[in-house]
């Protein structure tokens, strides 16, 4: 009976001792790497560089007047469409005292000489009629008389100028009427019924009345930096965003790039502009900041890859890995063409139906 224990507790402390080795040699192993797969695809690669500004009108002009007054009346307000010679605003004239009274005068002056040449041309006409003097001797008389009545229209025109802002025989182009220059979207009115105005001249630039610009062209005015100035051209296409539009994008082309750099922030920009094309249905309001993509180059529905799919052996050669059976890899020589840094296009190597691997994301790993 002791024999029969002895043999049986042996038994169990073998095989406790034999599933304890084979615990540790399991424990001791580590489980096989798997990894994820993606496939090539089809898509657009875009390589760009980032250019920051606004969108502004390219022709936007300030409305002045050409006399100084109060404004009377304004027939516009901000989103109006006014065409060329439209009524913007009535100015009412606040006259010079100093040069009221010198027309006045004037008017007065005009006054006494036109009623003296009447009484001349009167007393020398019954004269010239009764024969008594020639027409030679007369014709002075009547030139005398035409001259005071002009002077006199003249200097009662002026005192209509100096009091009214028109003449009364010119009352359609009169100076207190200010008109649009410029066909276009009124974007701003910064006076108000009341304001006092100034005239526009040699020594002032005078009051603006209202700003008028074409809305239907557009440009875009921003900044490149020096590292990347030399890497665009005119011509290049551009791909807008703008922040307070949202999920649409709009194309421009770039027509300027200046030939001098500023510094701003302790580094060099350049100032660029480019021609906004805007589709139909496309608005854009003025001084939205936007960001431009100048498109340096670009590939469209070509084969690409992530870039994280890429391998380089000595820093030159690029290959991929390909899943052949599973997880058995293939090492495989690829020819890459442009990538716009997250994507990179695929000319040889690999086919869209292949498996490749993602060396640096594995699903699990003891």
């Amino acid at each position: 009976m002791k024999k029969v224990i002895f043999i049986v507790v042996s038994i169990l402390i073998v095989g406790l001792l034999g599933w304890t080795l084979f615990y540790v040699y399991q424990k001791s192993q580590k489980k096989p790497v798997t990894y994820k797969t993606e496939q090539p695809y089809y898509s657009d690669i875009i390589q760009k560089t980032v250019a920051t500004g606004s969108v502004v009108p390219r022709k936007e002009i300030d409305i002045k007047p050409v006399v100084s007054g109060i404004i009377e009346e304004i027939f516009v307000m901000p989103g109006n469409e006014v065409t060329e010679g439209d009524k913007i605003a009535r100015i009412k004239i606040i006259p010079n005292m100093v040069t009221l009274n010198n027309a006045e005068n004037r008017v007065q002056r005009a006054k006494i000489d036109y009623d003296n040449s009447i009484i001349d041309y009167d007393r020398n006409k019954k004269l010239f009629d009764q024969g008594v003097i020639s027409y030679a001797n007369f014709q002075p008389f009547e030139l005398a008389k035409r001259s005071a009545k002009a002077e006199l229209d003249a200097a009662e025109d002026n005192l209509d100028i100096v009091k009214e802002g028109a003449s009364k025989k010119n009352s359609s182009t009169a100076n207190t009427i200010v008109r649009a220059t410029i066909s276009g979207m009124v974007l701003d009115v910064p006076v108000e019924v009341g304001n006092s105005v100034i005239e526009v001249n040699n020594f002032n630039e005078g009051t603006t009345i209202t700003t008028i610009a074409d809305m239907t062209d557009l440009i875009f005015e921003g900044q490149v930096d020096e590292s990347e100035v030399g890497k665009i051209k005119e011509g290049m296409d551009l791909i807008l965003t703008i922040g307070a539009i949202a999920n649409e994008e709009f194309e421009a082309q770039l027509e300027y790039i200046s030939p001098k750099g500023v510094e701003e922030n302790g580094a060099i920009q350049f100032e660029i502009k480019a021609a906004v094309n805007l589709r139909d249905n496309q608005f854009i309001r003025a001084g939205y900041s936007a960001n431009a993509n100048v498109v340096l180059d670009r590939r469209d529905s070509v084969l690409a890859i992530n870039e994280s799919l890429v391998q380089f052996e000595n820093d030159t050669s690029a290959f991929v890995e390909v899943l052949v059976a599973e997880q058995k890899y293939e090492k495989r020589d690829v020819k890459l063409g442009l990538s716009d840094g997250i994507q990179v296009e695929v000319l040889s190597g690999v086919e869209p139906e292949d498996e490749l691997k993602l060396w640096n994301q594995p699903i699990t790993e003891e």
